[in-house]
Parts: C-alpha cells; structure tokens; sequence
C-alpha cells in the first residue's frame, strides 16, 4: 500500500512568538493526516461513530522532531498503514516541508485504537476499515 499524502499551511495559530511551529501542534496535522486518509476512502468518522459505534483514539507515539516547519510553509504529511491488530491500527507518519527539496521536519509512529462509544473500551476494527487496510 502506499502512503497517503495530504498537505497543509502553516498559519499564526500554529506558530510560536518567533514563527515556528509549536512542537505539540505537529500532532494536529498528524491527526488530520489519519482523517483526510479515511475520507479518502470514503469512511466517515461521524458514520462510524453512528454505527457500528466505534471511535478512533491515540494509544501511543513516538515522535522524532529533524527541523522545524515556520509560517506559511506548505508542508505534505504522510498517513501509512504499517501493521492491524485486532482492535488497533500502527501507522508511520512523516512531515516534509513541500517543495523542490521535500526536507524531512518529522516522523512518527502512531497506535490508534479502536473504541466502543458507550464503553469507551477497545472494540475490533469494522469491516469496512479492515478492507482498507489490506
């Protein structure tokens, strides 16, 4: 499978006093990353929420910072599938500051569980997001 890419800008409200961004706000473009790629194929974090009752939640991370992204970079953040378990999906993310060089900014592997809305305890993975991750 090949990675999903999404790109994004960097504006004022994800930057420090001095324009570069803030180290936790890389984890809101990893998270959008994980969104856009679900959306890509056409699974709805709301439908799922609906039915079958399943919501997506960080369980770990490990996060390497390789340079800093600053104000109005275009930047590219890569979503990739890297193993399933049961009730858990592990991806390998990566941030780039876009353009001719692609300078790596970021890498990162995230477990992301799979949750019962009621319970809020682990659930197994549906179907539909099963398929996707073959």
């Amino acid at each position: 499978m090949t990675a999903f890419r999404w790109q994004a800008r960097v504006y004022w409200e994800d930057t420090d006093a001095g324009g570069i961004v803030y180290y936790a706000n890389y984890l809101r473009f990893l998270e959008r990353a994980r969104s856009e790629w679900l959306r890509s194929r056409g699974i709805s974090q709301r439908a799922l929420a609906a039915e079958p009752g399943v919501v997506f939640s960080v369980v770990s991370l490990e996060v390497q910072y390789r340079r800093p992204a600053r104000l109005d970079d275009l930047i590219a953040i890569s979503c990739e599938p890297a193993q399933r378990g049961a009730a858990s999906v592990d991806f390998v993310q990566n941030i780039w500051r876009d353009g001719a060089e692609a300078e790596l900014l970021l890498s990162a592997s995230v477990r992301v569980a799979c949750l019962d809305t009621r319970s809020l305890k682990p659930r197994r993975l549906p179907e539909l997001v099963i398929k996707e991750l073959q």
